[in-house]
Order: C-alpha cells, then sequence, then structure tokens
C-alpha cells in the first residue's frame, strides 16, 4: 500500500469515528475544538494506541494562530520539517498574537544564527518575571536571605520548569512537536493546561542546536526523505552539525567551550530553573530518564528521589491514556556530569531527559525491536521498569513521535505545576545541603598556587571555575577556593579524582572520570582545615585571567620553555605581524643573566618591545626582555610547523574538536582529505 493511500485511508476511519462519538458531546463543544487539526494528528498517527485522547481536545483561537493556519499543515506532517526562520518565525507570531508568550533572545551560534528562548505564562506572571526571576537566584543562594523568610520567599516565587530541544540535529521531533506545544500553552483553557499556566512559567528552548538543525533539515530534502528503509546504511544526517562537533555537543558541559553551552548555562543562570528536561531520540517508544546507575558521588540524594518520582508520574501518566513503551531506569547510568542539561544537577538543580523513537526525519518507516535490548533486557519484554512493552515491530511515523513526547512533557509540567512549592523548597534546601557539607565535610578549601609550570593554566582552570559559578577567591599567591558554597559539591567533584565503581553491573555510558587539575596539569592543593574564611582574600567577580608581561628591556627576548600551553600561538602571532622574526632553540640548559633558562627555551629577535608587549599579554606567557648573547653552539634556528588536519568527511567529530582546539591556541592549519593527498606535492 503507497504511504499516501494509507494515510487516506486512516483519515477516513478517524473522520467516521469521530462522527460516531461526537454524538456524545454538545454541539458547543463540538465548535470549540479544531476539528481539522485533530483530523490530521489521527490520519497521521499509525495506531490508535499511539493516539492519546487529551491531545484531540485542541481548541482554535479567534486570534492567535494554530500551526496549522500559520504553515498550512500540522506539526507532524509527514515528509515536512521546518527550517529555523520558520520555526523562530511562528515563536513570533505566538508571541505578537498572546499575552502569554515572550521571546528572549540569547546570543549566537558560530554561525551566527539565533538562540532563543520561549517564556509562556499567563499574564500576570510575565508582568513580574523580572521579580520571578530575582526570587529564584535568591533561593539558589540560602546565604542570600534569613531561613525564617524561607515561608514567604516560596509563596512569593514561581517555578520555572526549562525545556530543551533539538540539541542533537537528527532529532528533529523536539524543534516540531514545541510548536505545537506553546500554542497549546498559550490558548488552551482546559485545566490542567491552565494550571500549568497559571502556577508556573514554562521556558522553552525549541532549537538549541540552532546551525545543526539548518544542516540536517537541508539534508532530508536533498538525501532522506524519499528513502523507503530506515536502516539501509545511507547516512541518516551531514557530517557536521555544529560548526566544529558533531554528537559531542552534549558532552560540553565541563568545559563550556561551544556557544551550544554557553547558550544553556547563561539561560539556566538568568532563570535558576529548578527543573530541566532536555528532549533527545535515540530508542523506543518514550524513555524518561533514570538511569541504571552508578550515580555520580557529587548529586544530592534529593534530586536522586525527583528523578524517580518525577519519572514514575511521566510513565504513569503515559499509560493511563494506553500508550504502550514507556520506560525508565534500563538506559544510560547517571555518573557523567558534562552533559548539557546536567548544568542542573551541577548546580542544586533537577536535569532529566527524555528519549523518544525517531526517524532522523518526518518519514515513516517500520521499525523491528525484535533484537533491541537494553540493559540485558529486550525491549519489548515487560519489566518493573517497563509496565506495557511496544511490540516487536512498529510501524512509526512522526506523528506518534511527536504525540509521545508531547504527552510527556505535558505531565511533566503538569507536576511540576502541581508540586511547585515542594520542588521550590527542594532546590533551596539542596543549596542548604551543600553549605553544610562545606562546613562539615573535608577538605574546607582548595588552593591553586599561582607559581606553576604553567601560571597561565592555573588562571584558565580558576576561570573555568568560575564559568560553573562557583566562588573564586585570590590572595597574592593562590587561587582560593572555599567548600562553604552552594555548589560545593560540583567544586569537589571537579577538583578531586573520580573512581568509577568496580563492581558496577553495566559498563559505563560515557566518560568516567573528569579531574580538570589532571587535565590541565595543573597543582591544587586540597585544604583540610580552613579556619579564617575569606579574611585576607579578595573574591574575584571579573573573569580570571594570567597578566603576563615582559620583565627588562632590550634587542631580544627569553622565555623559559616549560610546556605553555599557549607558546606556540605566540610564535605564530609574533612571526604573522613581523616576517623578520627569528625564533631560536637552545639545545642545552644555559645560565644567561643570572637565570637558568632549560633546553627548548626560546630566545627571539627583530620584534618590537611595543609588539612583545602585546603578544605576551594576549597568549598570557612571561617573557624576559634584555640584551641576550646564548651560545652560538647550544642554540638552533626554529622553523614554525606548517599544520594540516586530514579527515574523511564521514568521522568529523575529532576533526572538529582540533580545529576548535587549534584556532583557540592560534595554531594556523589546512584542511586535506584523500583527494589532496592524491594529488602529490
Amino acid at each position: 500500500m503507497k504511504k499516501s493511500t494509507h494515510y487516506t485511508w486512516l483519515l477516513i476511519g478517524w473522520i467516521l469515528f469521530g462522527v460516531l462519538a461526537g454524538g456524545q458531546k454538545s454541539l458547543a463543544q463540538q465548535a470549540s475544538i479544531d476539528q481539522a487539526y485533530v483530523e490530521a494528528i489521527k490520519a497521521y498517527t499509525t495506531d490508535a494506541r499511539f493516539l492519546p485522547a487529551s491531545l484531540l481536545q485542541l481548541p482554535t483561537h479567534p486570534t492567535v494562530p494554530s500551526p496549522l493556519e500559520h504553515f498550512g499543515h500540522i506539526i507532524g506532517t509527514p515528509g515536512e520539517l521546518h527550517r529555523l526562520q520558520e520555526i523562530y518565525g511562528y515563536y513570533e507570531a505566538l508571541a505578537a498574537a498572546s499575552p502569554h508568550v515572550q521571546l528572549q533572545d540569547m546570543g549566537e551560534t558560530e554561525e551566527g544564527r539565533r538562540f532563543l528562548l520561549v517564556v509562556i505564562g499567563d499574564a500576570a506572571t510575565l508582568e513580574r518575571l523580572p521579580h520571578y526571576k530575582e526570587q529564584l537566584a535568591k533561593l539558589a543562594d540560602p546565604r542570600s536571605f534569613p531561613s525564617e523568610q524561607l515561608p514567604s520567599m516560596l509563596d512569593d516565587s514561581k517555578l520555572v520548569y526549562y525545556v530543551n530541544g533539538g540539541m542533537h540535529a537528527t532529532e528533529t521531533g523536539s524543534p516540531e512537536m514545541l510548536m505545537e506545544l506553546a500554542y497549546r500553552l498559550a490558548i488552551d483553557d482546559a485545566p490542567d493546561i491552565k494550571q500549568i499556566r497559571e502556577g508556573i512559567i514554562t521556558v522553552i528552548n525549541p532549537v538549541s542546536e540552532p546551525d545543526g538543525l539548518e544542516k540536517q533539515v537541508e539534508w532530508y530534502h536533498r538525501y532522506t526523505k524519499q528513502r523507503e528503509v530506515y536502516d539501509d546504511g545511507f547516512p541518516r544526517s551531514p557530517p557536521y552539525w555544529g560548526k566544529y562537533v558533531f554528537h559531542d555537543n552534549n558532552r560540553d558541559g565541563l568545559q563550556i567551550s561551544q556557544r551550544i553551552t554557553q547558550s544553556i548555562f547563561k539561560g539556566f543562570f538568568e532563570f535558576h530553573p529548578p527543573v530541566m528536561l532536555d528532549l533527545h531520540e535515540s530508542v523506543p517508544l518514550l524513555y524518561v530518564s533514570t538511569g541504571t546507575g552508578p550515580y555520580n558521588d557529587y548529586v544530592d540524594p534529593i534530586t536522586i528521589g525527583e528523578w524517580q518520582v518525577m519519572a514514575n508520574h511521566d510513565i504513569a501518566t503515559v499509560a493511563g491514556q494506553g500508550m504502550p513503551g514507556a520506560w525508565h531506569w534500563g538506559f544510560y547510568d547517571g555518573w557523567y556530569p558534562g552533559y548539557g542539561i546536567w548544568v542542573a544537577n551541577n548546580h542544586n538543580s533537577t536535569g532529566r531527559f527524555y528519549e523518544t523513537y525517531g526517524n532522523a526525519g518526518a518519514t515513516t518507516y517500520l521499525r523491528d525491536l525484535s533484537n533491541s535490548r537494553y540493559a540485558g533486557d529486550p525491549a519489548t519484554s515487560r519489566e518493573w521498569y517497563r509496565p506495557e512493552p511496544p511490540t516487536q515491530e512498529v510501524y512509526w511515523s512522526f506523528r506518534n513521535n511527536i504525540n509521545y513526547t508531547m504527552v510527556g512533557v505535558l505531565a511533566s509540567l503538569h507536576y511540576g505545576a502541581t508540586n511547585a512549592r515542594q520542588l521550590l523548597h527542594n532546590f533551596y534546601k539542596k543549596g542548604v545541603n551543600s553549605l553544610e557539607k562545606g562546613r562539615s565535610e573535608g577538605p574546607r578549601a582548595f588552593r591553586i598556587p599561582k607559581e606553576q609550570r604553567d601560571p597561565a593554566m592555573a588562571a584558565y582552570l580558576a576561570a573555568q571555575l568560575q564559568k560553573q559559578g562557583i566562588e573564586v577567591h585570590e590572595d597574592a599567591n593562590a587561587y582560593v577556593l572555599l567548600s562553604e558554597q552552594p555548589y560545593r559539591n560540583l567544586l569537589v567533584s571537579l577538583l578531586t579524582p573520580q573512581s568509577y565503581p568496580k563492581e558496577a553491573k553495566f559498563p559505563p555510558y560515557d566518560a568516567i572520570a573528569w579531574t580538570l587539575p589532571l587535565l590541565y596539569g595543573v597543582e591544587v592543593e586540597a585544604v583540610e582545615e580552613w579556619t579564617t574564611g575569606t579574611q585576607g582574600l579578595q573574591h574575584c567577580t571579573e573573569p580570571i585571567r594570567y597578566a603576563a608581561k615582559v620583565s627588562g628591556s632590550g634587542r631580544s627576548y627569553l622565555i623559559a620553555h616549560a610546556g605553555q600551553q599557549n607558546l606556540l600561538g605566540l610564535l605564530y602571532d609574533a612571526r604573522s605581524q613581523h616576517k623578520n622574526a627569528r625564533f631560536h632553540q637552545l639545545t642545552a640548559a644555559q645560565d644567561i643573566d643570572g637565570e637558568t633558562y632549560p633546553a627548548g627555551s626560546l630566545w627571539i629577535e627583530n620584534v618590537p618591545a611595543a609588539s612583545m608587549e602585546k603578544l605576551a599579554s594576549r597568549w598570557e606567557v612571561a617573557v624576559r626582555g634584555g640584551d641576550f648573547a646564548p651560545e652560538a653552539g647550544l642554540r638552533q634556528q626554529l622553523t614554525l610547523p606548517r599544520v594540516a588536519i586530514y579527515h574523511t568527511w564521514f568521522n568529523t567529530q575529532d576533526e572538529g574538536w582540533s580545529r576548535f582546539t587549534f584556532e583557540q591556541r592560534g595554531i594556523p592549519y589546512v584542511n586535506i582529505d584523500k583527494d589532496d593527498l592524491r594529488k602529490g606535492g
């Protein structure tokens, strides 16, 4: 049967069903429902079990445009994926027509596209949005108000529930679903929806990877839209999503190096949402994150409890609508803290994620689950964590995916609305727990000495901790991090070694160690007793950098080579500005003007003093100026290397990280592939 014929008969069947069932409702009730939209939902859903009744009560609105009115088709229409500007254009239309929707720009991607947040609440709430942001910022830091004021603070606060979509570009359902979700939240006066709109603030990041979405939609329409078999071996996505990274855009939560991560962090620290939900697509049919364990040692027990409670609530809600295939536990572990959404778990909020079944586009496929196993069990077996399994084969459409995600997210938001006070209290209490651990458990502080093999990396480590919202102090000799602060758990996690439990029942899902001092080559001292608090320390409120400079003056310069991260960048920069600059490398240690320079140290000539001052500052490398004459037989002229990065166009992840690193370090390079090698030369 052709797909178009299949959809036609589904549509006729659902219309007849609707006519027969419609007799049970008044004509006024029927008139308020957007029948055209509802019938299309029915037509594009391939199985009645995948069609929740709650989504068939979509009302019309006289002035706020539905996706059908705006685009000419509903969300989830076969073959229809929207580009970034189309998606943003719909939200702009919603915001223009509804007092319940506001938009907020959150910066730009590496390729110059917008990051956009959509904020939804009742009009009175949105008028006080700055106040509610301020209240949540205070709850995030229990030191900011006396504890006896907590009840009144909770009375005057609103829960922010942050929903993140479109992080992985092939996972195309959430950027589409969130448009319909926003419409429902803006116009529907059904009791559950109204309770969400009035009770909490919903913040939607509709496309957290804008660069990747554009590439994926282009790829789908050009290459994969007409492919009849899902697992036919043809790539489901372009080789790149972002300018630099592919799937690792969800592995950057500790380094915060990519614009996508920086945007998510900006949103978190602006809104301080006590709950964040990230929408992904990989496993059937709806997985709600809890993980098999082992859980990260530094996640507050309250958060672990909230993972379980909310997961079971969502699964029960999905099952209550007769939909099979919702489960938790058996996928992922809960150990690695570097995912984008772990900005929540690392900062006393609760970070969660969904995995729905996706087809990397809007084409319907027959999907075979018979060989899929998770945590040792078949994906189709009934387990304590999967109360209603799916069948071994599912005819899976784009609309099926959207139905599942929508029902789950609405269930999550409704849980937030009905348990907002408890979630706000837990958010505050996790900060209290961190402060108490900082007072009672060691280490009481960490010192990062400023005198290091590479002092720029010591400053860089302190700056990275600042980006995580961790408080950094300093004195003349060290950066000091006191454990008695709201994000104490993250501080200890980042600065101490990890030990993945050897008795874990399943292999780790992802990276198992992330100790930043070891990664950066920086010595850090753990201080078990610290009794002076902030006495004699200065709070670092500006971004930390190593203030490198040129000491002394003369016609040449010496740099003691100790493996500084930025040294090569300084040399390339100097050469690009001064073609006559000459670099020499000491072949043996030498005592020069009372100072010992090890082998490999650099002697630089023909760079003006003013230029060298700027180079030292920019690249954070200490330089000594003077009239030096290293022994001629113990030095050799240094030729800067020519760098090429080879790639195959199929595996771009490592190549992208390499390009990013070289650009950050100022190292010029060219890309080459097999065709360049075949040309020779």
